[in-house]
């Protein structure tokens, strides 16, 4: 777009925005502080990297597709990361799970250690990025009973509490050497495709497991810990241990980082409505960003109501310095970076949409119980000039503004990814 059109649209969007009240320049200040941790997993279909050839069968994941390109090395999936980072505005931060690794040989998940991730926090550290973590408690023989943390067998479970336990000093070390907390998220997929009579037996077990490996303290300046639960999985329709309900409770309980994945809810469950009813209760929340066209489909996100009620109630919580925001979709129909950048830009636009919003005066007409023009602010808002503000803050961080990082992503496809066989 040309760059003179952009600025004269951003001033007329100014004075627009000014009428209501709302200080554009200080929404793009707040914005520049939000941080996404944009998941590896979309580069490679959830493949990771442990065995050359290696699927996730029985693990109760799947991207659907088989579009051309798709990173097959580390150093591969490290490349579409940077390409893809040089379209969406800001700082972000890269997010690897545990299966990522660059392993000398089979080394089995209870025996990894920080060498194996020295690739990406060297890569981290020359491109200026900082790194979330996540233990891999899928696609692995040990997780074939359905059951990890909560299985009823004990040397399954003391796998597992292993592999955690090695995961969370990872993350450690990895917050340690780029000076920034690695969030470590724990996510399992345990559950029984059919009604079981003792689902008191695995959560307790589950509860057992998570003492035990919180029992290490870790360095809060270094790693925060997080857990994320599920309605339910394939494979897992009927129960699942470790639900919302189970973590939120455990989470509260024990001062743990509480996650919420938009897709693990039923559909006609608001997510947004739950950020205010359980900031106060956790240290930190952690929001996984993802599209459900049924359920837990992991789509691309794009910018819709969910997304931007979402974003509304992270900014009007008061508690954004508590919030983190990543993203969670793996959708192999498309190219990959795309998916990417869409879903990164997407989220973006709705956090500035909720920031440039007139909280102060709406809040004001919401107490004095003028109901009908805080009604009506709200649909003007929604033809505002956004677009001419977010064309701005691209131009300002030097990402390309209207189709022509659609034109960038088209180019790399054609100069590299449909080169790779």
């Amino acid at each position: 777009m040309d760059t003179d059109h952009i600025r004269k649209a951003y001033d007329l969007a100014v004075k627009a925005y000014r009428e209501l009240g709302v200080d554009v320049a200080a929404a793009l200040t707040t914005l520049d502080t939000i941080s996404l941790s944009i998941h590896c997993w979309q580069g490679d279909d959830v493949g990771g990297f442990e065995k050359v050839g290696k699927g996730l069968d029985g693990s109760g994941l799947q991207a659907t597709g088989n579009y051309p390109g798709k990173a097959r090395t580390p150093s591969e999936l490290r490349q579409d990361y940077v390409k893809a980072f040089s379209f969406i505005p800001g700082k972000h931060r890269a997010n690897i799970h545990a299966m990522y690794g660059e392993f000398k040989g089979a080394v089995n998940r209870d025996q990894i250690s920080v060498e194996g991730f020295q690739g990406w926090i060297d890569w981290a550290k020359d491109n200026d990025l900082k790194i979330d973590f996540n233990p891999t408690l899928f696609g692995h023989e040990r997780a074939n009973s359905g059951y990890t943390l909560s299985d009823k067998h004990k040397d399954v479970r003391d796998f597992w509490i292993r592999h955690v336990q090695c995961c969370r000093e990872i993350s450690e070390a990895i917050g340690k050497q780029l000076g920034d907390p690695c969030i470590d998220n724990i996510w399992i997929p345990d559950g029984e495709k059919d009604n079981p009579v003792d689902r008191a037996g695995h959560r307790q077990l589950l509860a057992d497991s998570l003492d035990q490996i919180f029992a290490v303290k870790r360095r809060k300046e270094c790693t925060k810990d997080f857990l994320e639960g599920k309605l339910f999985g394939i494979g897992s329709e009927a129960f699942v241990s470790g639900s919302h309900d189970f973590y939120l409770a455990y989470a509260v309980k024990n001062g743990v980082g509480f996650t919420m994945d938009m897709g693990h809810y039923h559909p006609t469950e608001s997510v947004a409505d739950k950020v205010t009813a359980i900031i106060p209760f956790v240290p930190e929340l952690l929001l996984h960003v993802s599209r459900g066209v049924r359920w837990d489909s992991d789509h691309v996100v794009i910018l819709n109501d969910d997304l931007v009620a979402l974003a509304e109630e992270v900014v009007r919580s008061g508690s954004m310095d508590k919030i983190h925001v990543a993203l969670d979709y793996f959708d192999a129909s498309l190219n990959r970076v795309g998916a990417w950048v869409t879903g990164a830009r997407a989220t973006l636009k709705a956090m500035l949409s909720a920031l440039l919003q007139p909280w102060k005066q709406l809040n004001e007409l919401e107490e004095a119980g003028r109901y009908f023009k805080r009604l009506a602010l709200l649909e003007v808002l929604k033809l505002m000039p956004l677009g001419a503000v977010w064309n701005f803050y691209c131009l300002q961080k030097g990402v390309p503004a209207g189709i022509e990082w659609i034109e960038g992503i088209e180019k790399y496809e054609k100069d590299v990814l449909l080169k790779r066989t």
